[in-house]
């Protein structure tokens, strides 16, 4: 994980969301996930490139169950763009670097 990468928990979601001064894109993730671990190394580049620009959340969906609820998580990987707390961009399913590049831009300050 890069230092761009924050590992999230019911506890301080909403803190972390609404508290950041760039956007965060959240990865409501599992272990047990295959295209979750086929999507991580992707996000982590993502964080590395976008330094500064975003940030990403990584959410356990097992561990972190009241989150995922709240925000309709029914499968996994989805990740979700906030933007001031706002949520505006939900992408689900694991895609290649360019198509969640693709997805990102619009969002960044």
């Amino acid at each position: 994980m890069s230092e761009n990468e924050i590992t999230l928990s019911d506890n301080d979601f909403d803190d972390v969301i609404t508290k950041s001064d760039v956007p965060i894109l959240v990865d409501f993730w599992a272990p047990w996930c295959g295209p979750c671990r086929f999507v991580a190394p992707i996000l982590s580049e993502i964080a590395s490139e976008r330094a500064g620009s975003l940030k990403i959340g990584k959410l356990n969906v097992d561990e972190n169950q009241i989150t995922a609820v709240k925000y309709g998580i029914t499968g996994i990987p989805t990740m979700i763009i906030f933007k001031g707390g706002v949520p505006v961009e939900r992408i689900v399913g694991a895609m290649p670097k360019n198509m969640l590049d693709q997805a990102i831009q619009p969002h960044l300050n």
